[in-house]
């Protein structure tokens, strides 16, 4: 950790900021999840009727992460995330609140809003803050957070539903979700809003527009870089999607394996994707982005197949489930300094928030396909086609951009200030 020691207070302070924030977007998310049987015995509702409630809430953060990469460009970054933090803290509260099935379906898409906004707005705000050097670094350790928030809503659940009864706990538990609005006290406080270069600061002047500002991303400038990192987040999050929406449904009707459903399995894939995004986090700073996207997302397609085509016992599926967790977290904690490091900085929201989310509303087609493949084949041969195709995509999309570790976006913090450097050559 002698990086670590050699970074500003005020690249610190960004740092965690956004780590918590991350962390406690991870807890309201995974909560709810949790509480599903609960909210079927409280209010009778069908399995379909919680599936549409997740489904809706995904589909709103992938909007939310668009439009919070306009606010980011708009306000700044720093507002940017004050707004997200706020928005998914009062609607994950009033959630708690909900008489009916639609009172909650409506408040968890707005929550959804806010927690795909604020993934956006923290990447933003870390990659502009962060010496270029260790931007990799602390983008990867940020994304880790998000399974310390999966392993604290698990703690919180055992918690809470030890002490209150059910009909109750799930309400508790929402209301909880609150707590994160305490850290805009912080963010108000401590964290510097990166120095804007000299033309942005004169296009902010102007007041540009929000659709000059959504349009900036398809310039003939950057044009390129917008397809291609949109190819990267669809491959990236239709692998992921196609993963942990038909695996645990063919190793349980096919190969008929017990172990999915036990608290070990849980903590092994929760460990797994911390260990990624830590091991992500030190790979992206010494092979490079694009190396590092094409060699983890090699590693998952390989582990899918091997999944699906060799025979697995319930013993060798808890410790193949490790590498799978691990080498599946890589991708996406590399994306956010791949992504902020391709665009200017007047667009550089608005391209992040797009690249990162255009990708997971395109990718629910990948699930949907194995669905349909499968009754002409076998699941696992689905999966395996479809899985290795999404994840293909991720290496020809990153062959066709620039290697950008060491862009520089902006200098490290001095004396509370943030100065603009010039960008590295894109070699």
């Amino acid at each position: 950790m002698r990086w670590y020691r050699d970074i500003t207070s005020v690249e610190k302070r960004t740092l965690w900021s956004c780590f918590a924030g991350w962390a406690l977007d991870g807890v309201d998310t995974q909560v709810f999840s949790l509480v599903i049987p609960s909210l079927l015995a409280t209010w009778s509702i069908s399995k379909g009727q919680a599936g549409l409630i997740g489904g809706a809430t995904l589909v709103a953060g992938a909007l939310g992460g668009l439009l919070a990469g306009i606010l980011a460009d708009r306000v700044g970054r720093v507002r940017a995330l004050q707004i997200t933090v706020i928005w998914f803290s009062l609607f994950t509260f009033l959630s708690a609140f909900a008489q009916s099935f639609d009172q909650l379906l409506a408040l968890k898409t707005l929550q959804g809003i806010g927690f795909g906004g604020e993934w956006t707005a923290g990447a933003v705000l870390l990659s502009e803050t962060m010496n270029p050097k260790h931007r990799g670094k602390a983008m990867g350790i940020v994304q880790s957070a998000w399974g310390f928030g999966w392993g604290g809503a698990v703690l919180l659940y055992m918690l809470v539903f030890s002490f209150v009864s059910p009909q109750w706990a799930w309400r508790v538990l929402f209301a909880i979700g609150l707590a994160p609005a305490v850290l805009v006290l912080y963010l108000r406080r401590n964290i510097v809003e990166p120095a804007r270069e000299a033309q942005t600061a004169r296009d902010d002047r102007g007041q540009r527009g929000v659709f000059s500002i959504a349009a900036g991303i398809f310039d003939p400038a950057v044009i390129r870089t917008t397809l291609v990192g949109a190819l990267i987040g669809l491959g990236a999050h239709g692998g992921y999607h196609a993963i942990t929406t038909w695996l645990p449904t063919y190793l349980k009707t096919e190969r008929h394996l017990s172990v999915l459903g036990t608290g070990g399995y849980l903590a092994v894939v929760i460990v797994a994707f911390i260990v990624g995004c830590f091991v992500s986090a030190w790979l992206q700073d010494r092979i490079g982005r694009r190396w590092n996207v094409i060699l983890f997302a090699v590693c998952c397609a390989v582990m899918v197949n091997i999944y699906t085509f060799l025979p697995v016992s319930d013993t060798t599926m808890l410790i193949l489930s490790f590498p799978l967790g691990l080498f599946s977290a890589g991708i996406p904690a590399t994306l956010g300094a791949l992504f902020n490091e391709l665009y200017p900085q007047g667009v550089r929201g608005t391209g992040v928030g797009f690249c990162y989310n255009f990708g997971r509303i395109a990718s629910a087609g990948f699930p949907v396909l194995i669905g349909h493949m499968s009754s002409s084949m076998s699941l696992g041969a689905a999966l395996g086609i479809d899985a290795g195709a999404a994840y293909g995509l991720v290496v020809i999309a990153a062959l066709m951009l620039p290697e950008t570790r060491g862009a520089r976006m902006a200098a490290s913090a001095q004396n509370g200030t943030v100065a603009e450097a010039p960008a590295a050559s894109r070699s």
